[in-house]
């Protein structure tokens, strides 16, 4: 059962790069969610005079949510799923293009969604990126529409049909204020699709939504610490395009969307919308325009809609800036807004330096990654004893910045899938990722480093905090030199999919470390029968029978009697699957029995098993935890790649990730039989596909797998 599905993997992975290779996952040419295509949906439905009905997003509680927006809850009672033509005279998609006041806030705490989308209004490059140009409610309406996101390193089109959920003829989430257009609304349905239902938005950063929208990356500033040229910063980014969000810390659950005495709202995402600087009473003063999602509710301090400082700036200047309607828009100096707000994000399009107004394309590595329990799930520095076990990823920095000695370069750890599993009580894993120093291993990849290496070796820099953010990321300097990046979470066994994005400023290096798949085995020596010891030959004897050969069930008997006189060991017992494995292996002349001398050999490779299991069993429990394993693998001569151990993690240990010594045992036969000359001869044929057969519980010890020239 396990081979064919991993293969199928396997194949699928090989074939998905093929794809990306050919430009699939970029966003002229993105992945069909759920395997959706827009257009040949769209032809059907005006073929058939049908209007669109997306069965994997269905009209029912399930899409809503699970909790406060779930099938019995007050927020969703009378909900009914509605097409804007069905509750609109006139419905639009977009009116006049898209504008920041078409995104007002519903009764969905997703304002950090609704801030990017804001801010997406901005750019109308950016914003045709995510709302494909050409939908409409008249020209070839159909009930479906699509629109694209960027998800984990490649970009996806959501398709849906346009059933929104209204409560008393009105909106329940987003709306436009004018209530006709509906771009807005169907974007926020696509993205609830996308990650599992509406409830799923609830509660995020900003800088969520910046990437899933442009594909950037984002930097976060706190304000009390904020870099003297922030606001340089802040207008060279917005000149470029990039997307900016701020929001107030709040002290707890209390002042959540607490409103202060000047009308800002604590634990709110807003976006920023433009930064000028004007001249007042003849001193230049610097300003910066911010939008609330909900559409209203806006700072009432200086430089507010109706303020008098307004009336100290020149006219025509005036005319320009000064906003008079209550749209949620507003604009404040740029002191103000760094004591009122606690927080700013900014994401960068094509992560531009920002220290320079001269732009730079940054050189991008991108990796996908997983931690899994028992394998490699090590989690942080706190952990030594398998913080070594997390996946390990180096760069190379080669040329330092112009003018400098250190190189510039960002780091960025984003887990995946998160809100999905929110249906599940699962939420964002605590994550972080430390970057050590590596000159002893210099132009070495094939090597993943061992506890020991971290034991000795403090950390070159590392993220500025451990956090339960989708992504935490961080610009660092170093000097020219080659690094490890360790991402982790916060303790170990916690389980997740990650991606590890470098950013340099200077072309840089960068690749994963993993063992090589290889096997160090000390020599055997097989006696003849006149050099085994006749203590031995008369035990053979008694065990052998009449044949003076072990067979299956013979050999079952014998490592089981033996077995259960160590008291210290812990075991289930040997399965006739893994004795079955055994004589396959030390087999030599195909009699499906072990003779005196090839029994001889397994004696002796047992004793070595043993040996080996009793000296990494450090705790003396009897059994063997997953990093243990790891290590007593190494010292029996075995490197495999995480993948590769991963597969071992999950035949042989059971639920606490513990592996008792027969298990140890059949492992070790197993590895062997993958290495030895009759079952392995190039590796031309996928290792990771042989490794699963062999490891898999239906291994057949009369097949072999070849690959010879």
């Amino acid at each position: 059962m396990e081979e064919p599905i991993y293969a199928t993997g396997m194949a699928a992975k090989l074939r998905s790069q093929w794809d990306r290779d050919e430009g699939l996952g970029q966003n002229h040419k993105a992945v069909k969610f759920l395997g959706q295509d827009y257009e040949s949906l769209k032809a059907y439905c005006l073929q058939s005079r049908k209007l669109f009905e997306d069965t994997l997003f269905p009209c029912a509680a399930s899409s809503l949510g699970f909790k406060e927006l779930g099938p019995n809850s007050a927020k969703t009672s009378g909900v009914r799923w509605m097409r804007p033509t069905e509750f609109c005279r006139c419905p639009e998609f977009i009116v006049g293009g898209a504008t920041r006041t078409d995104i007002c806030q519903g009764s969905l705490g997703d304002c950090w969604l609704l801030a990017a989308i804001a801010s997406l209004t901005l750019n109308d490059n950016l914003l045709h990126r995510v709302v494909p140009h050409g939908q409409s409610f008249q020209q070839e309406y159909a009930g479906i529409f699509h629109f694209q996101f960027w998800q984990f390193g490649e970009w996806v089109d959501v398709v849906i049909d346009d059933r929104l959920p209204v409560k008393d003829g009105k909106l329940v989430f987003v709306h436009s204020a004018e209530g006709t257009e509906f771009w807005s609304a169907l974007l926020e349905k696509a993205y609830a699709k996308l990650n599992g239902c509406y409830e799923a938005l609830s509660g995020g950063s900003t800088s969520e939504g910046f990437e899933d929208f442009t594909g950037g990356v984002t930097e976060a500033f706190e304000l009390r610490k904020a870099p003297s040229d922030l606001y340089g910063i802040m207008r060279r980014a917005i000149d470029r395009g990039s997307l900016l969000g701020c929001s107030i810390d709040i002290t707890g659950s209390g002042e959540m969307e607490a409103v202060t005495f000047k009308k800002l709202v604590k634990g709110h995402a807003y976006s920023v919308t433009g930064v000028e600087e004007v001249n007042y009473r003849g001193s230049p003063t610097k300003l910066v325009r911010i939008r609330n999602p909900w559409g209203e509710v806006e700072w009432t301090g200086a430089w507010s809609d109706n303020s008098r400082e307004w009336d100290s700036v020149d006219s025509s200047v005036r005319s320009r800036l000064q906003i008079r309607s209550e749209d949620g828009e507003f604009w404040m100096s740029f002191s103000d807004f760094l004591r009122e707000f606690s927080r700013l994000e900014l994401c960068n399009l094509t992560a531009d330096a920002l220290d320079n107004s001269q732009l730079k394309k940054w050189s991008t590595s991108v990796y996908s990654g997983e931690w899994r329990r028992g394998s490699t799930a090590g989690g942080c520095r706190n952990f030594p004893a398998t913080f070594w076990l997390n996946p390990q990823f180096k760069i190379t920095l080669q040329h330092p910045d112009s003018g400098h000695s250190d190189c510039s370069f960002l780091v960025g750890l984003m887990q995946k899938d998160r809100r999905k599993k929110r249906r599940e009580g699962e939420d964002m894993e605590t994550i972080g990722f430390a970057l050590y120093e590596v000159s002893c291993f210099a132009g070495s990849s094939a090597v993943h480093l061992k506890r020991d290496f971290f034991l000795t070796h403090a950390s070159s820099a590392r993220s500025e905090t451990f956090i339960n953010l989708r992504e935490v990321s961080s610009r660092l300097k170093l000097p020219p030199g080659e690094y490890i990046v360790v991402p982790s979470t916060f303790e170990p066994n916690k389980e997740a999919n990650f991606v590890l994005r470098v950013f340099s400023e200077k072309p840089a290096n960068s690749e994963e470390l993993d063992d090589d798949v290889v096997a160090d085995l000390p020599p055997e020596t097989q006696l003849d029968e006149s050099q085994i010891d006749s203590s031995f030959k008369n035990l053979f004897r008694q065990l052998a029978g009449p044949d003076m050969e072990i067979s299956l069930t013979e050999l079952q008997t014998i490592l089981n009697r033996i077995i259960s006189k160590h008291k210290d060991l812990k075991t289930d017992g040997f399965t006739k699957e893994a004795c079955r494995s055994m004589i396959s292996l030390m087999d030599t002349d195909g009699s499906g029995k072990l003779g005196l001398t090839e029994f001889h050999v397994l004696w002796e490779k047992i004793k070595r098993y043993l040996t080996i299991f009793r000296q990494f069993d450090v705790d003396k429990s009897g059994t063997m935890s997953s990093y243990e394993m790891r290590m007593a693998l190494e010292s029996a001569g075995f490197k495999l790649t995480n993948q590769l151990f991963q597969l071992i993690i999950l035949r042989y240990t059971e639920d606490d990730m513990s592996l008792d010594f027969d298990n140890f045992v059949t492992c070790l036969v197993r590895l062997e039989t993958m290495f030895s000359e009759s079952h392995y001869c190039t590796p031309s044929v996928s290792l990771n596909n042989q490794f699963t057969y062999l490891l898999s519980p239906q291994f057949n010890t009369n097949n072999t797998i070849r690959d010879c020239e």
